[in-house]
């Protein structure tokens, strides 16, 4: 385990870090979590939260577990219907649940992001949802999405800067947004080897 000297971490740098900690990959950010001895698996912004608050506070965030209630065993060939219940390892994106939700939703259902959150959410809670519940959270979310676009998650990094960038230069071609990305990405990865290194003892 690396050792981390006991030191203040300015708000700007911890702003700086978690900007910077965005644009690793996910590989990277294990590995910080490992040398850190934290725990390694879950989301992108999960790993990070862990590396920041570890880095200011000097704990070790516990990961929170499901509630029995909101998980089951994987079941092959899981026969559902609009009132089987969600649970945790056994729902899978796949296509034959994709095809499911075209069924009760309509041929426009795609996976998205919001949806696996609000189903992390509802399982964290000890209250897992049917398929019909999702299918009406889906299309509510659907409709409004319409008028109001969700931004792009803080965490998709590439997303992020590929927009901001053809915004300042709307009539870039692909090479010269894609050497842009990996120039920042790299520069982003070195700062947070550099900012760490100064950190140890």
């Amino acid at each position: 385990m690396k050792t981390i000297a006991n030191i203040f971490i300015s708000i700007s740098d911890q702003k700086q870090l978690l900007n910077a900690l965005l644009f690793l990959h996910v590989n990277e950010l294990k590995e910080i979590v490992h040398d850190f001895e934290l725990h390694e698996k879950g989301k992108k912004i999960e790993l990070i939260t862990r590396i920041i608050h570890f880095l200011t506070t000097d704990e070790k965030i516990t990961t929170p577990s499901f509630p029995a209630v909101s998980c089951g065993k994987a079941i092959k060939n899981l026969q559902i219907t609009s009132q089987t219940k969600i649970l945790k390892g056994q729902y899978k994106n796949d296509l034959k649940t994709r095809l499911f939700f075209k069924q009760l939703i309509g041929d426009h259902f795609h996976f998205t992001a919001f949806g696996i959150d609000w189903l992390n959410e509802q399982w964290m809670q000890g209250a897992p949802p049917t398929y019909q519940d999702f299918a009406d959270i889906w299309q509510e979310a659907y409709e409004e999405q319409k008028t109001n676009p969700l931004p792009a998650k803080a965490e998709w990094a590439y997303i992020n800067f590929i927009k901001n960038f053809l915004a300042k230069y709307p009539h870039a071609d692909r090479d010269t947004v894609m050497h842009s990305w990996h120039k920042e990405r790299q520069k982003q990865v070195k700062w947070v080897k550099t900012f760490l290194t100064k950190l140890e003892l």
